[in-house]
């Protein structure tokens, strides 16, 4: 009988580096696959259905809510909703592999209340509101109206990050790299 994979979380700010973290991790020996999420928001660019995302239209995914299909969801704007499929963390965790999630705080601390010893739950944090608000600005790719809207929206994040199992500071990449791993390796016993 193959072992269940366990549940790995990971939340932060726009712009604390999250993502980076997690595309190194999954070049890492720790036998993780990515959790792809749901969503009604039209593919772009060369995403494909079932390995980008599963795009739904807005009618299938309030469907998959009312079944209970759902572990975690959020309407971001009125018909665009993300989520995360319980079906993906079936498949993915039944063949022994560990589910890495990037979700908001919310749906993170809702993964990690549902599935407890099975599951960390990781915040990565920015060094400071300023910091983050530095690097929105140096990546360029939002407007100065976004990057505040993303700012007030870091702020209320933050205040969620006593509730996970471990916050790591992102104020030079390859230390809070490090961090993570060593807590990934405690909680994997790799």
């Amino acid at each position: 009988m193959t072992k269940k994979g366990k549940l790995i979380i990971f939340s932060a700010p726009s712009g604390t580096g999250k993502t980076t973290i997690v595309k190194h991790l999954l070049q890492k020996d720790f036998n993780m696959e990515f959790s792809i999420s749901a969503t009604t928001r039209d593919p772009r660019g060369q995403e494909k259905h079932g390995i980008d995302y599963y795009f739904l239209t807005p009618d299938e995914f309030r469907t998959r809510i009312d079944a209970g299909d759902l572990l975690e969801w959020e309407e971001v704007y009125t018909d665009k909703y993300y989520g995360t499929l319980k079906s993906e963390v079936e498949r993915i965790t039944s063949q022994g592999n560990n589910i890495v999630f990037d979700v908001d705080v919310v749906g993170g601390l809702n993964i990690k209340k549902m599935y407890g010893e099975q599951a960390i739950a990781i915040f990565i944090k920015p060094p400071s509101v300023q910091e983050l608000k530095n690097r929105l600005l140096i990546r360029g790719t939002d407007s100065l109206d976004v990057i505040q809207q993303r700012l007030d929206k870091a702020e209320k994040e933050i205040s969620y990050a006593d509730g996970f199992d471990h916050i790591i500071v992102n104020d030079k990449l390859e230390q809070a790299i490090s961090e993570v791993e060593t807590v990934l390796s405690d909680f994997l016993n790799v």
